[in-house]
């Protein structure tokens, strides 16, 4: 049993679960799929076409006749992470084919590793596959090489990433997913919920939902309805609010309609969890962030959420050490989460990506000063964490419960907990019979800094 760190980095997906077994002879694709949730899903594409097509798919180098490695170019230190996992891959295999954010950089990755077979940018699934067809002919045998409706998951059975679209039309200038992943682009809500149908159908328990600004959903082509379905966050929260899964809304950008998806929470349609990227609170810092700079309003928006829905759990990440950033502007962060008291906090050290316009900011913060600004900041997170968690004990809860190992200790989750990125509540008795993906009642009977302790309920 581990408890949760407290520096986990909030950008991460969970690790892929691949539990392939190739018949004989049957060409093998082994999938390295590094970043974000987003980069996840494109991953679960890829493979769900490669399983049609008749290929197995391995969880490492060796037992595969190719590797995909699915990239990361979010920050420099990712971006590093991606050319490691690809020379470990060409080291140990020798047939790589890159794709994800980082391919939409080519020379960046052929400049280090000149020898691998293909470079392809993020959401590329055809130009992927035609670079494994080219390394790896298929072999299909239509007998035993059958997909299930619900496609190739990466993640536990119950649950699931659910992505609504691709694409940022924000320009905020520490960042270049829209360089990337190109500009707001949302999937018709009638294809959103007949995918959220299926998964539910096959099983799926909770359903995290995923782009890269959710609340900007359905803009881009004007909140068309289609088959009696709306495309706008509201209305589609609803929807898929009435499938009978927990629904978690991730990477709401702080727009004014947010506060139409409080009634929904306290209707019990989708989860008491907003994850919102708040980034920081000095508004000269938000502004030189190119981002919205109304931390005042922001906190009034959070009292009048809590005021409706008392339970709710706000997570969001921040930024700290960003260009021009004085003492002063960081000291106004502290005080600002003094005040807003989110309960599940992930925080960067600012670096510099190529191509992100806040690499030309004047004042550059040195890093031995973001260091201790990070630390500082996350010691009043944990603070925050350990007081909100102190206060749940004696609490009843539902919980999901994520794994079950070999001592009987189920590591679970609250409504107020995401996979990876916040906290566990672990049950250490009591747990015969218990199931995986299994929703049960809980009394919290301990809390740390970030996990919590409970005793299940019969």
């Amino acid at each position: 049993m581990s408890q949760n760190p407290p520096n986990l980095r909030p950008d991460l997906a969970p690790r892929a679960l691949i539990t392939d077994a190739p018949r004989p002879g049957q060409p093998t694709i082994g999938m390295v799929s590094l970043g974000c949730p987003k980069a996840l899903v494109d991953s679960e594409r890829i493979l769900t076409r490669l399983r049609a097509e008749g290929y197995a798919i391995s969880p490492d180098y060796g037992g595969a006749d190719a590797v995909i490695v699915n990239t990361c170019g979010f920050l420099d230190s990712a971006k590093a992470e991606s050319l490691e996992a690809i020379g470990e891959a060409l080291a140990e295999n020798g047939k790589v084919i890159v794709t994800g954010c980082l391919g939409a950089e080519p020379e960046f990755i052929t400049g280090a590793h000149p020898s691998v077979l293909a470079v392809t940018g993020p959401q590329q699934y055809e130009q992927v596959l035609d670079a494994v067809h080219g390394a790896v002919p298929p072999d299909p045998d239509p007998f035993v090489d059958l997909l299930p409706a619900s496609g190739v998951k990466l993640t536990p059975r119950h649950y699931s990433y659910l992505k609504i679209s691709e694409g940022c039309n924000h320009h905020c200038k520490f960042c270049i997913i829209p360089d990337m992943r190109g500009r707001l682009v949302s999937r018709p809500a009638h294809a959103v919920i007949r995918e959220a149908e299926k998964l539910v159908e096959a099983g799926v328990r909770e359903l995290l939902v995923i782009s890269q600004d959710t609340s900007a959903y359905g803009v881009d082509i004007k909140h068309k309805e289609e088959r009696s379905h709306r495309a706008h966050i509201t209305d589609l929260a609803r929807d898929l609010g009435s499938l009978g899964a927990w629904v978690r809304l991730h990477y709401v950008y702080p727009y004014p309609h947010v506060r139409n998806l409080i009634p929904l929470v306290a209707e019990g349609l989708i989860l008491p969890y907003l994850d919102i990227p708040f980034q920081h609170a000095h508004p000269e810092t938000l502004k030189r962030m190119a981002r919205p700079a109304a931390a005042a309003k922001t906190l009034d928006e959070i009292a009048a959420w809590r005021r409706d829905c008392p339970d709710i759990t706000l997570r969001s990440t921040f930024i700290v050490g960003y260009p021009g950033e004085t003492e002063a502007e960081f000291q106004t962060l502290l005080d600002w989460m003094d005040e807003a008291q989110l309960d599940r906090v992930g925080c960067f050290q600012y670096e510099n990506v190529a191509g992100a316009r806040s690499n030309d900011l004047p004042d550059h913060v040195p890093d031995e000063v973001k260091q201790e600004r990070w630390d500082r900041f996350m010691e009043k997170a944990q603070a925050i964490s350990e007081a909100k968690l102190a206060a749940k004990v004696g609490k009843v809860m539902e919980v999901i419960v994520d794994e079950i190992d070999e001592d009987g200790i189920a590591t679970c989750r609250t409504k107020g907990d995401a996979p990876e990125i916040d906290g566990n509540l672990f049950i250490d008795e009591g747990t015969e019979g218990l199931s995986v993906g299994e929703i049960v009642a809980v009394e919290v009977d301990e809390a740390g800094d970030y996990d919590l302790w409970g005793r299940r309920l019969t």
